[in-house]
């Protein structure tokens, strides 16, 4: 068995701390996400459990070892970056062995190794050509490769795809979570794309400003957010967010006509209300807005809309039907699908509606 886990992981530089004291259990197998905006610490942390930065305090397991002090050759990890880091004098296959010729190991069981990982990421027809000759897609797939072959008990993946264009990383999300199926090994993936975190984990891991804000399956966090920032965050487009007022249990949207009784009997004052796209529906009786932007996508557009009283919405339009700019279109929402956040605290208030 071979998870990692973390207790009370701690990063300083200086005075300054940002890892604070993370708590994180990665399964055997799992592939999990950490994901979060710019400058969160999630690449740091990566890095920690590569021991690429030093841990300040607290510790790093991988299997049964606590390796918080070891050396990064020494910790059974194999990192992909987002630069594929290829010689260039080297062919596929010379980049891909390099490491294990490095370590001594015997030419057969090179040749053997490089084999099996050309299999997996379908890198057969282009052994013997050199960097310069791929694309960015089949580079990544040889720095993937380079890695399979020392055969890790955890790979890292630092933002494997962020060098590529559209088209590619939608292949190459595909690649790695079919390598993922094929060889079962524990891999935790950072990336700053929400899409990316929803398509590939097991377990998502949200950060903000070096803390976990939630840890869960992605359509967990989709539906059940512990926050705004985490409602927010998840979920593309993300979710709109309004303010209300909760008044003998029922909440009241400024600008709407709608009322939600949420039961909320011990709550009164000022919310966050949250309405995420597909939730919101045209409807001539509802609210009246007017068309800002639209962005159409083939079978789904998203509308952006401006209220009367300056509130803005997005909501989501499925089939032919397309509102255009200056358009005054009405809408309405399922009061099972609002969501409601404390305005200080940002913390979710659960409903028992």
């Amino acid at each position: 068995m071979t998870g990692v886990t973390l207790n009370n992981a701690i990063k300083t530089y200086g005075d300054v701390t940002v890892i604070h004291g993370i708590d994180l259990d990665v399964k055997d197998g799992e592939f999990c996400v950490f994901v979060g905006p710019s400058g969160c610490g999630k690449s740091t942390l990566l890095r920690m459990i590569a021991g690429l930065e030093e841990t300040t305090a607290g510790r790093i397991g991988i299997g049964a070892r606590d390796v918080t002090r070891l050396d990064p050759s020494d910790r059974g990890v194999a990192m992909v970056f987002q630069t594929y880091a290829l010689y260039p004098h080297m062919t596929v296959k010379e980049n891909m062995g390099f490491g294990l010729k490095m370590n001594g190991h015997p030419k057969p069981k090179i040749a053997a190794k490089v084999a099996e990982a050309s299999r997996i990421l379908k890198l057969d027809d282009y052994l013997d050509r050199k960097p310069a000759a791929l694309s960015g897609g089949q580079r990544q797939r040889v720095s993937i490769g380079r890695a399979i072959v020392r055969g890790p008990e955890v790979f890292l993946f630092d933002e494997p795809l962020s060098n590529l264009d559209a088209e590619l990383r939608v292949e190459m999300r595909v690649e790695i979570a079919r390598l993922h199926k094929e060889i079962g090994a524990t891999m935790i993936y950072v990336t700053h794309d929400q899409v990316e975190a929803m398509t590939l984990a097991d377990k998502i891991v949200v950060l903000r400003k070096g803390r976990i804000e939630q840890v869960g399956a992605p359509m967990d966090l989709y539906r059940d957010p512990d926050n705004r920032f985490v409602a927010g965050f998840i979920g593309s487009p993300a979710m709109n967010f309004m303010m209300g007022e909760v008044m003998d249990g029922t909440v009241i949207v400024p600008g709407m006509k709608a009322r939600f009784d949420l039961g909320l009997r011990n709550h009164t004052g000022p919310v966050t209300v949250g309405m995420r796209a597909e939730h919101l529906m045209t409807d001539p009786a509802g609210d009246t807005h007017t068309v800002d932007l639209t962005e159409s996508l083939g079978g789904v557009s998203y509308v952006y809309l401006l209220g009367d009283t300056g509130e803005r919405l997005v909501i989501e339009e499925r089939g032919d039907h397309r509102s255009r700019r200056g358009d005054r279109v009405g809408v309405t929402i399922d009061a099972k699908r609002v969501y409601l956040f404390d305005p200080a605290s940002e913390a979710r208030i659960r409903t028992t509606a």
